[in-house]
């Protein structure tokens, strides 16, 4: 049913715990491909990916260009993208078979429709359950998840839409904003994500940068000066 999509760049040390919460998901039926698509790593991303049986493919540096890599060379109906630092909570696949199900009767008028899961960072700080708050304030406002929540969507949606476009950042909003507000569902379960960006860059000051950034996006500057910003 699922093709599991996940970009990398040295990502040895993180990508093993974000595959094993695939495993149940996995024996159960419902994730029947692991793609890992890598941007020229020069760790062990390539031992990790071959030793847990995920197909291992290559393509130029960025996000944008490596999960459409990944998309392309995906065997399943439904699409799930998520990144290398990302692991996905227990029980997850109950309510993906169970979000299938709504959408196998119709409730969105058909499969034109994707799904994003909770955001949650895993650290204990009140810093931490403060952005945590921020995001979810994000997603009821505006319905836009960013990559570091999962994208499930089906493949001949994903096409429909023309999928992820090679641009150094924002990928993940641009092809959120062709799926559109209406069609954006989001789940209960948890993508619980590193905090290491946000520890080593500070909370506050890492938020901030990430709304101007979401910012000037909105208003046009071009994603490879965006890029620049972002660091």
């Amino acid at each position: 049913m699922l093709t599991v999509v996940i970009p990398t760049l040295n990502a040895e040390q993180t990508l093993p715990r974000t595959l094993n919460s695939l495993i149940q998901a996995s024996v159960r039926g419902l994730v029947r491909q692991v793609i890992i698509v890598d941007g020229g790593s020069t760790d062990g991303t390539a031992e990790v990916a071959d030793a847990a049986g995920a197909f291992f493919l290559e393509a130029p540096r960025g996000r944008g260009s490596q999960l459409a890599a990944g998309a392309e060379a995906a065997k399943c109906d439904w699409l799930l993208f998520l990144h290398a630092d990302t692991v996905l909570s227990p029980g997850w696949e109950d309510e993906v078979y169970k979000w299938f199900e709504h959408v196998e009767r119709g409730r969105w008028g058909g499969t034109e429709v994707a799904a994003a899961f909770r955001f949650t960072l895993e650290d204990f700080s009140g810093k931490a359950r403060f952005l945590e708050k921020m995001v979810a304030l994000r997603c009821a406002l505006l319905r836009l998840p960013y990559g570091d929540q999962g994208l499930i969507i089906s493949k001949r949606y994903y096409r429909k839409l023309g999928g992820f476009k090679p641009v150094p950042l924002m990928e993940d909003v641009d092809l959120v904003r062709r799926i559109g507000r209406r069609r954006m569902v989001f789940l209960r379960s948890e993508a619980v994500t590193s905090p290491e960006r946000y520890v080593r860059d500070g909370f506050f000051r890492r938020a901030c940068r990430n709304i101007a950034l979401l910012s000037l996006y909105y208003l046009r500057v071009p994603p490879r000066l965006l890029a620049r910003l972002y660091g």
